[in-house]
């Protein structure tokens, strides 16, 4: 491990700049281990990674982990659903969220909401009548676009039953004796660009503060989302989206 004061320097020298390579990191230590061996150095960055100093922002590319994960307050409503889940469907893997975590990103507070439940494919149905019983609320099992314009977009707290994609980005939670998961911030993001008939009142310029404030406020892994967003087939619509309404947040990231 190199010495706190090297890495306090290492902080500073790069803690205003959105990004920085590997070799810009290598040249830094360079200047401390004139004969730095190159196995050395990955070490050096595997242990900043572990430690959180620096987070990867896309292949080769770096940035000092000033920004916090997003770690959304989980509703009493959403633990209950999550317990029924994991209770029935242990070990499946599922993930859980609803839209008023967006509150904070947009310019208007949607008086909508929507509860999103999506696990794997053999399970689509057999949770969807689980929960028939389990919630109060009016379900939708992958609802088409006929169904959201006629229904879901009716109903005040509607919840959305979907197959998960596999290698979707999503993170353990525990919370008041549930254990469940809920998606990354970078699956969300590509969710609601890949489905904008779902999340209609999402779109246009809320999508675009959505975006934005997303990527200011919060650690974003660019390999991650651009990854799903391939899998969803929305690769080259997000990347010109963002280029285009936010290319001061993007830079270097985008080629």
């Amino acid at each position: 491990m190199m010495p706190k004061i090297v890495e306090n320097k290492l902080i500073e020298e790069f803690k205003d700049k959105e990004s920085f390579t590997r070799q810009d990191l290598f040249d830094f230590y360079h200047n401390f281990e004139p004969d730095l061996k190159e196995g050395t150095f990955g070490w050096r960055i595997y242990d900043l990674k572990k430690r959180n100093i620096i987070r990867p922002v896309k292949r080769g590319l770096y940035a000092i982990s000033h920004k916090p994960g997003f770690q959304p307050e989980v509703s009493k409503e959403l633990i209950k659903l999550s317990k029924s889940i994991t209770d029935k469907f242990e070990g499946v893997r599922h993930c859980i969220w609803e839209t008023e975590w967006l509150n904070e990103f947009t310019q208007h507070q949607a008086s909508k909401r929507i509860i999103l439940v999506e696990i794997e494919k053999d399970f689509v149905e057999s949770l969807f009548y689980e929960l028939k019983d389990a919630s109060r609320n009016e379900l939708f099992l992958e609802p088409d676009d006929k169904t959201i314009d006629f229904y879901v977009s009716e109903s005040d707290s509607p919840v959305i039953i979907k197959k998960l994609i596999t290698r979707s980005p999503i993170a353990k939670r525990t919370e008041n004796r549930a254990t469940f998961y809920t998606p990354l911030l970078e699956k969300v993001l590509v969710d609601l660009f890949a489905e904008e008939k779902l999340f209609y009142y999402l779109q246009g310029s809320e999508l675009m503060h959505i975006y934005e404030h997303a990527i200011s406020d919060y650690a974003i892994n660019f390999t991650k989302l651009f990854s799903y967003a391939k899998r969803r087939d929305r690769e080259k619509e997000i990347k010109e989206f963002m280029i285009s309404h936010m290319p001061h947040l993007i830079n270097d990231i985008i080629e």
